[in-house]
């Protein structure tokens, strides 16, 4: 099968795309590169080394025989998007490839406005594209859990039955998004269902769960390594508290720290979107599935992470809770379902324990990446107030 990854170059992306190639499958891939942009931006680095994208493209060659075709590019060029299909005519194309942190959306509104636009330009310029060009192609479109936010009952896969005033219907959850970017993909998923409906675009809609881990078996070489952000703006709460706990600074979890999300390992999500691609969705079919394995509170992750400090590195972390730039209940019911993968066969490949052992290690590995860059894992954004919402004076690009 031809795959087209779009963000091939980032934290998912590119571990798809090797885990894809070992699979046998044809692989083509794009990227604007952006994202190391801007993680500089905000004064970090990626806490593993990456090579470049052609560096990475040659490996793929030397060590597995294979050819990764790359095509830098704007999801945001209309022409770029549809011709590029229009010559590849990919079987599946799973959309990776977009702004993905909250609180760069949350900065000011050159960053809110950017987040959106760009998502929902780039989501719609590959929904046309598989309309005019590729009609018979499979969007797998990477959304999030956080489109749903924490509502006080069990959250289903993007669809429930509902009685009101003495009718029933089957209709989309309703989403309670907590920050811009978050929104945007609310958005992409409100387009994809047009699309679904009004042309027959057959889609899958993955709402993924937090991915943790620096490791899958395709990419545990140093040539294939794959990126590992800890700063604020583009790391993850555990990312930052892994790195915390290896420079001997406090876990700083915002709050009471009871907010829940749900968790996969990155070995786990190469895993459910292979599933996606490899059954796909029949054609006119729109259909949800909520990628996680487990929930887990903030407060949670941090004792978990001080625990396998302890045992895996013999360091002694200590948990300081620091105020909530988010505005977030901060405790709350939080049940979703995830039946959909498990229907095709997903199994949970990973534990977080033995994730964390592999991060902390690598980590170390890697402390003199991390070591001049320990000031921006610790608290400075501020999603409440206008007046103080940008310490770190990004300048906004173009839309």
């Amino acid at each position: 099968m031809k795959v087209l990854v779009t963000g091939v170059d980032g934290y998912s992306g590119w571990p798809l795309a090797l885990h894809l190639l070992h699979r046998g499958h044809e692989v083509v891939g794009i990227d604007n590169l952006v994202t190391r942009r801007r993680v500089a931006e905000v004064g970090s680095q990626s806490a593993t080394p990456i090579r470049s994208m052609s560096q990475r493209a040659k490996s793929v060659q030397k060590v597995l025989g294979k050819t990764l075709r790359f095509y830098r590019g704007d999801l945001c060029q209309w022409e770029f998007v549809r011709d590029l299909v229009r010559k590849e005519k990919p079987e599946a194309i799973v959309h990776l490839g977009e702004q993905r942190s909250a609180p760069y959306s949350m900065i000011d509104v050159h960053h809110a406005v950017q987040t959106q636009v760009q998502n929902l330009t780039g989501t719609l310029h590959i929904l046309y594209a598989i309309r005019e060009e590729s009609p018979k192609t499979h969007l797998v479109k990477m959304g999030t859990m956080g489109e749903y936010g924490t509502p006080n009952v069990d959250i289903p896969e993007g669809f429930f039955e509902i009685e009101y005033r003495g009718r029933k219907d089957k209709l989309p959850f309703p989403r309670q998004a907590s920050s811009w970017y978050h929104w945007s993909k609310v958005f992409d998923t409100g387009d994809v269902m047009l699309a679904n409906k009004i042309w027959g675009t057959a889609a899958t809609d993955v709402m993924q769960g937090v991915i943790y881990g620096t490791r899958t078996p395709d990419i545990d070489r140093p040539d294939f390594l794959t990126r590992f952000d800890f700063d604020e703006v583009w790391g993850t709460a555990l990312n930052r508290f892994c790195v915390q706990a290896v420079l001997g600074l406090p876990l700083t979890p915002y709050g009471k720290g009871q907010q829940k999300r749900g968790f996969i390992a990155l070995e786990d999500s190469m895993q459910s979107l292979t599933l996606s691609v490899e059954h796909p969705a029949a054609p006119g079919e729109y259909r949800v599935f909520n990628q996680f394995d487990e929930s887990y509170s903030i407060t949670d992750l941090a004792q978990l992470v001080v625990k396998a400090a302890r045992e895996d590195l013999g360091v002694e972390a200590e948990i300081h809770n620091s105020y909530n730039p988010r505005v977030e209940a901060e405790e709350h019911y939080y049940q979703p379902h995830h039946e959909n993968l498990i229907r095709l066969g997903y199994h949970h490949l990973r534990e977080l324990r033995q994730s964390l052992t592999e991060i902390l290690t690598d980590l170390q590995k890697y402390r003199s990446r991390i070591e001049s860059h320990r000031h921006v894992v610790m608290p400075r954004m501020n999603f409440r107030s206008p007046d103080n919402r940008d310490p770190l004076h990004i300048p906004a690009e173009k839309a």
